[in-house]
């Protein structure tokens, strides 16, 4: 059979991000977003964000776009069944895991994603904001940018961790299973701040001075250039 179209999703790529994909690889904008409504999702998921996993998807010419999202959530599925997101007993729903691995997979590098995980429990338990850029920069649908203003963070959104407690109500992206698998594999720690201070640089906390402190680090090394070819 003849290959004719291909998708590449990255690891924390947003749905916004994916789907002129179908478009460019010529399927019809009305049919894609007649699919976002028909295509149905696993129990207890409201979201189609979150639900498409990372990967390299080849299809036929003769498929619908509804049978490629549906692919994509049926291994998304296999991967939050591998990492764990099922298994009952635990604090959180499978969906909200999955919000949290969106979390994880946008606010770090890899080596973090374990503390990044327990550091959101933390939050949540002491009823803190979670306060992560991440979910701002999704609100605008803007990347690239480390520096945030303290204006965006008082955009009126649900998906705001500045101004809501708790989590977002949905994904922030679609994760890979390194973060799903740390979503629900937390390091244990007390930490509650966290900061990249130079790329590959991200130091944890319990002490809001030390945070503070690592705060001005951070913005003279922004000042100097050091996330420059990061963007």
């Amino acid at each position: 059979s003849r290959i004719t179209g291909l998708i590449n999703i990255v690891e924390g790529a947003w749905l916004s991000e994916i789907l002129p994909q179908f478009t460019n690889a010529g399927m019809s904008a009305s049919e894609v977003s007649k699919a976002l409504t028909l295509v149905k999702k696993p129990q207890g998921f409201t979201s189609l964000e979150g639900l498409l996993f990372p990967a390299q998807y080849s299809f036929e010419s003769s498929t619908s776009v509804a049978q490629v999202l549906t692919q994509m959530m049926d291994r998304g599925l296999l991967e939050m069944k591998q990492a764990g997101l099922f298994e009952t007993g635990g604090k959180f729903t499978p969906a909200q895991l999955l919000i949290i691995a969106s979390l994880i997979q946008a606010e770090g590098d890899q080596k973090d994603f374990a503390k990044i995980s327990q550091v959101v429990r933390n939050r949540l338990k002491i009823g803190m904001p979670l306060q992560f850029d991440s979910t701002i920069h999704y609100i605008k649908g803007s990347r690239g940018s480390v520096f945030l203003s303290t204006q965006s963070t008082y955009l009126n959104s649900p998906f705001n961790t500045y101004r809501h407690y708790g989590l977002p109500p949905a994904p922030i992206n679609n994760p890979g299973s390194k973060a799903l698998y740390a979503a629900t594999h937390p390091e244990s720690g007390a930490w509650l701040y966290f900061i990249t201070v130079s790329p590959g640089d991200t130091r944890f906390t319990d002490s809001i001075s030390e945070f503070n402190n690592w705060k001005i680090l951070y913005k003279r090394n922004l000042k100097a250039g050091a996330f420059r070819s990061n963007s």
